[in-house]
């Protein structure tokens, strides 16, 4: 029973208690008005009021403890083995397969990385040559991994803003001449696309093939230097290659005019119908 209220739980009593009542030996005499006040009535009433009330908050009681064990049973509960096992499995199969979806994409990003870094190395060794009027070298080498780009001035004991710098390609990509560049025609014209590094073409009849040449004071680039911060030599011209050994469609260029020093970039692309060609980048 809720306190303030006359709600019971349970069997309440009712008119049914009246005639059971009247059943009970009430001594004669005793007018109809005053049987409802009379002892045996009243003490009748009062036990089967109390049974009703405990009946009702017994149940009501039963009910409460069993919600609080489902409570706390659900609480308790926790994740099956079973459970667990799966959810490991299911974690492990989605991470392999996103590092098998990304395998190609890391690559194809270092192929990216070092055919800019060749393009950054040239540009920023031109631009030290012409504001800093030294000559400036520029040595690929690819007789070792890492392969390596090497940027200095010519001039012994210079102070300037960047002394010597060398410049580090990805692991996986070399300064490499694919086989099929041969067949197609190499950037601009120069050379026959056989040597990956492919500087010393000039106008006096350079063969190609140098790994090194020098940026000068006037933006220029040549094939020698005086070793007092002055090219002394022929306008140079040449490409070097970059790809991934065995991805042939992952080569990249990088080629240099030399009366200007310009530097160009390229990238190797398949032809409808077969073959490659060289687009600017």
């Amino acid at each position: 029973m809720y306190p303030g209220t006359l709600t019971c739980y349970g069997t309440v009593p009712n008119i049914e208690l009246v005639r059971q009542a009247s059943q009970l030996a009430i001594p004669q005499g005793i007018s109809a008005g005053a049987r409802l006040t009379h002892s045996s009535y009243t003490g009748f009433i009062a036990i089967r009021f109390t049974k009703a009330v405990s009946r009702g908050f017994g149940q009501m009681l039963m009910r409460s403890l069993e919600t609080n064990v489902r409570r706390c049973r659900h609480r308790t509960s926790g994740f099956s083995l079973i459970e667990m096992t799966m959810v490991v499995a299911l974690t492990i199969v989605v991470a392999v397969i996103s590092v098998i979806s990304l395998v190609p994409l890391m690559s194809a990003q270092h192929v990216v990385n070092a055919y800019n870094t060749t393009l950054s190395a040239m540009r920023q060794a031109r631009d030290n040559a012409v504001s800093q009027r030294t000559s400036y070298s520029v040595t690929f080498s690819n007789a070792t991994v890492p392969n390596t780009i090497t940027v200095a001035p010519t001039l012994t004991g210079f102070q300037g803003t960047q002394n010597s710098t060398t410049y580090t390609l990805p692991t996986d990509v070399l300064f490499l001449a694919q086989s099929v560049v041969g067949s197609t025609p190499p950037p601009d014209g120069f050379g026959s696309g056989a040597n990956a590094i492919d500087f010393g073409y000039t106008a006096n009849g350079g063969a190609g093939g140098a790994a090194t040449f020098y940026f000068c004071p006037d933006g220029s680039a040549q094939d020698a230097e005086d070793g007092a911060g002055n090219c002394s030599g022929s306008l140079d011209n040449g490409v070097v290659y970059l790809s991934q050994s065995g991805n042939v469609l992952s080569s990249r260029a990088v080629d240099l005019w030399g009366g200007t020093g310009r530097v160009r970039g390229w990238r190797l692309y398949g032809k409808t119908g077969g073959g490659y060609q060289w687009l600017r980048q």
